[in-house]
């Protein structure tokens, strides 16, 4: 009876090892392909370790960390949503880390003509734009933001047609559902020649991407995120048109 309490037991603490192999990485939805191909890279150098993806707006996953959602690393969209993530004592200031850059665009789908907005202004005159929820999404809130510094948020505002998420913006735009939408310079690329963009929206502050390793996280955690700016990884980043830092 002994010796089968005991095997029991190291089967229990096996599978308890097992399982905390797993790392959960909640990331910015215009993360995910690049994401989706570091992932990969990580686990083959890291053996045992497996990367579970969790995307999403970037204010949403806060959110779900917040509630106790077992997440290990989080990379935002965004410096403010990352600083809300400090202030709520969820990661360490001295743990985060500039992951890639980005560049706000409006997008139209790429068989719109010629007559695509070159301005801020031209952009307020279409009739149906796609922005992300600036309360939640990064995206809409540096698109916000260019819109409130050109005055002209008021005037585009009965036009909009909000996303869950940027991936969710650029579809309406892949889908033709919308006449334009903003998005980043990234996302442009991964549309399969759906999307184009029409001009670079010129924000008020650096488009940047924070990531860090949660607090009590897991060690894995963190070799995950100094794999993320591992020359092999930004190589990637790179690719999926991310900017270094």
């Amino acid at each position: 009876m002994r010796r089968r309490l005991t095997l029991f037991a190291c089967l229990a603490l096996a599978a308890g090892a097992s399982a905390a192999q797993e790392i959960t990485v909640s990331a910015g939805a215009s993360l995910g392909p690049a994401l989706r191909e570091i992932a990969p890279l990580f686990e083959a150098a890291q053996p045992g370790v497996r990367v579970r993806l969790n995307l999403g707006a970037s204010g949403a996953l806060l959110q779900q960390i917040t509630v106790g959602a077992p997440v290990q690393v989080f990379a935002s969209a965004d410096d403010e949503t990352m600083d809300q993530a400090q202030a709520r004592g969820l990661v360490r200031a001295d743990d985060r880390r500039v992951l890639v850059l980005n560049r706000l665009v409006l997008a139209v789908p790429a068989d719109r003509g010629a007559d695509v907005p070159r301005t801020l202004a031209g952009a307020a005159q279409l009739r149906r734009v796609a922005i992300g929820l600036p309360a939640s999404v990064p995206a809409g809130r540096y698109a916000r933001a260019a819109l409130d510094a050109a005055g002209l948020w008021p005037r585009i505002e009965p036009q909009l047609v909000y996303a869950q998420n940027v991936r969710q913006a650029l579809d309406y735009i892949v889908r033709a559902e919308v006449d334009a939408g903003f998005v980043y310079a990234s996302d442009v690329g991964i549309a399969g020649g759906g999307a184009r963009a029409a001009f670079e929206v010129p924000t008020p502050i650096p488009i940047r991407y924070p990531i860090a390793a949660l607090r009590d996280a897991l060690p894995a955690a963190q070799r995950f995120v100094d794999f993320c700016l591992s020359a092999p990884a930004r190589a990637v980043f790179a690719r999926h048109g991310f900017g270094l830092p």
